[in-house]
Formats: C-alpha cells, structure tokens, sequence
C-alpha cells in the first residue's frame, strides 16, 4: 500500500554524501509507488562547523524529487512553524538522518511536534550517535533527539551499540549502507587514467573524500614512503576537499619525500567525476582512526575496487578480511605491508571477483523493508 513519507535532512541544493543517500532513497521509494518529499536545510551549518569552501552542489539533482528547501537549523522559530506543518501534513512516515549532536534541539524539536498528530511515525537514520569529534554537550543533544523518535535504523553495529548506551527502548534495527548508484557507471580503467591526466604505467590506491583528522591521511601517508611500494611504481591519490588546515600533509608529503608518489586533487569531487577516480584505482584505502561506517565503502563496491579499511567501528563488518580487500590496524607497517601484498600477488581480480557476490547485502530495497517494519508500519 502506498504511503506518505517525508525525509528530512540534507538534498539539493546541498552537496555531499548525505545528500546523494537522501535523493537515492526518496528515487527507490517513489519507484516503489510511495510518496515522498524530501525537506532539506536553507541553512544546515553555521561556518564555525564548516571550514569547506561550501555547502552547496554544482550538479543536478537526480530527476522527479520533490526537494522543499525550508528548514533552518538555528532557528528555532523556524522549527515550531515547520514541525506544524508537517504535523497538519500527515504523512504516514517521517525519516529523520542523524549524523550528528548539532542537528539534535532541530530535529528533536520537529520529531515532538510532528508526533502531537498521534498519526505520523518517526524513524530515524543513524549515521552516528557518539561523534568521530566529540564535543562539550554531545550526550545531551543526542538523547534530545532521540527521545522524539518511535524507532531506529544504523548502518552499523558499532552504532547500534551506542544507541543501546542511551538507555533507549524503542525499536531498532541494523542495515548496513546501501551502494552507491548516481556517480555514473564503471569506465575503462585506462581511458579514466587519461582523461585525469595520470600514467597509465603506475599502480594508484585512492583515498576519496573530505580530508578530516579521524579519516588517518596522516597514517596512509607514512605507510607510503616504504621503499617497496615506492619499487612498485604505485602512487597514492588524494582525491577530496580539506576540512583542516593542509599544512600538516603538504609538509609530512615533503618530509617523507612522497611528491613523486602522490597524486594531490584537493577541492570537492563533483558527482560527475566521481567515477573516474574509482575508475582510475587499483585499491580504495580508508585508514580511518575513528568511524562507525562509510560511504566511501559503498562507492567501492559499487565500482567493484577492493578496499583496504582499518579495524575501527563498523568498518571490518562490511570488509571482509582476505576476501574483497583488507582489514588492518593503524599500523602504518601493517598497511604497507597489505598494500604491497596486493600489487605482489596480483589480488585485483580475486577480490573484485568475491566483490561481486558480497555487493548483494547492500540493497536498497533491504533497507526500505527494514525502515517500514521498524516502523511498524509493514
């Protein structure tokens, strides 16, 4: 039976991954005969809490969403206004996406209001509960939050974990990250290598997107500068946007005498070049301090690249250790070590190959079911 349902969080105009996970969820629901809305922020971040260049998409959004651009997240007036509308709406499902502390007096705000119509239920989608980086009154904004949804689903165990430290009863479920399917299909590894300029006679392992502490550039780099990899004539790309200061890398890329190793595209990868990089790589590396899950991970499935992730939070659940790449620790030996085994004995297409079968678990229409009985409302 078809349903009414409104997401709520990040879309177009916005960029990012939220945003691409957001539109390809409203597109999968409205296949199913569902109507959605989609309402996203006309102010998602004040600029303390972004240091990118900026917020907003230089692509098109995906066809046939019906995006309402009316949500502020400091204003609290707007969210009494909005929460009425939305309550005198009544939609039969309202999708919340929670990724972080900040966004809880906004959404939870909404979440109350919503819920007076005794009519709407309220799931949210929990990118993360505990913060890669914390701050001073993150518990209280997440219980906030929390306390005004009917149900949970994480896409990872790591998060349904933290979820269960709040004390909350509701109803939750764990579905991992559905793939990635709007950056465009696979391309021949040579003609992406071409189109972005790089030497088809090198071996490059990626790391993809905003360049933030907890994500372990630092860690990739020094495993880097061992001197087999460098005999491999591999070369490291580092393809996304800075949130830090650069500095920091730029000079441990010259103290490590990596100029010559490294490929630097430092500014926001646009959708329509995500997959040339995929295209381009060999090996997807996320040497990550801290996480929960990753999108990155879902973009490398879906291009069929096997993965090299460290052994924090939800990530070794969605890689398989020896089996679609590699489950290491923070180690930089150890992921050199890992690195060169790739390349050494030729493990591509034995890993894309079991990528293949794995890449299944991570359906769209998986999560969609989940959603709806979580909700109740299968």
């Amino acid at each position: 039976m078809s349903k009414k349902i409104t997401i709520i969080g990040p879309a177009y105009p916005l960029r990012g991954g939220l945003s691409s996970y957001n539109e390809l969820l409203a597109t999968k629901l409205q296949k199913q005969g569902h109507q959605v809305k989609i309402i996203t922020f006309s102010l998602q971040y004040p600029n303390f809490l972004f240091p990118g260049k900026t917020q907003y998409s230089n692509s098109l959004p995906l066809d046939d969403l019906h995006i309402e651009v009316s949500l502020n997240s400091i204003n609290p007036i707007n969210w009494i206004l909005l929460g009425r509308k939305i309550k005198n709406e009544k939609p039969d499902l309202v999708i919340f996406r929670f990724w972080m502390p900040f966004m809880g007096p906004c959404l939870g705000t909404l979440g109350r209001i919503i819920r007076r119509n005794k009519h709407t239920k309220i799931v949210a989608i929990t990118d993360n509960i505990i913060p890669h980086e914390k701050r001073f009154g993150d518990r209280l904004l997440t219980s906030y939050f929390l306390k005004s949804c009917n149900a949970f689903l994480t896409m990872s165990k790591a998060v349904l974990n933290d979820l269960k430290s709040f004390d909350i009863s509701k109803p939750a479920v764990f579905n991992p990250h559905p793939m990635y399917e709007n950056f465009g299909e696979h391309i021949d590894k040579f003609e992406a290598l071409q189109k972005l300029g790089l030497d088809k006679d090198v071996g490059y392992v990626l790391f993809f997107g905003f360049i933030r502490k907890y994500k372990g550039l630092d860690t990739l780099l020094k495993a880097f500068c061992d001197r087999r990899l460098k005999e491999k004539k591999l070369k490291l790309i580092i393809a996304g946007e800075y949130y830090d200061s650069p500095q920091e890398y730029l000079k441990l890329i010259e103290d490590l005498e990596l100029k010559d190793s490294v490929v630097l595209a430092n500014h926001y990868i646009e959708d329509t070049d995500v997959s040339l990089y995929f295209s381009a790589a060999d090996l997807v590396a996320q040497t990550y301090k801290t996480a929960t899950q990753s999108g990155v991970t879902q973009i490398a499935y879906y291009y069929n690249k096997p993965m090299l992730v460290t052994d924090v939070g939800g990530l070794a659940e969605l890689v398989p250790h020896q089996k679609v790449g590699y489950v290491t620790s923070q180690n930089p030996k150890e992921i050199s070590d890992y690195i060169f085994d790739f390349y050494e004995n030729d493990r591509s297409s034995e890993f894309s190959k079991n990528i293949e079968s794995e890449r299944n678990k991570f359906t769209w229409e998986s999560l969609i079911d989940n959603l709806f009985k979580v909700s109740g409302l299968s």
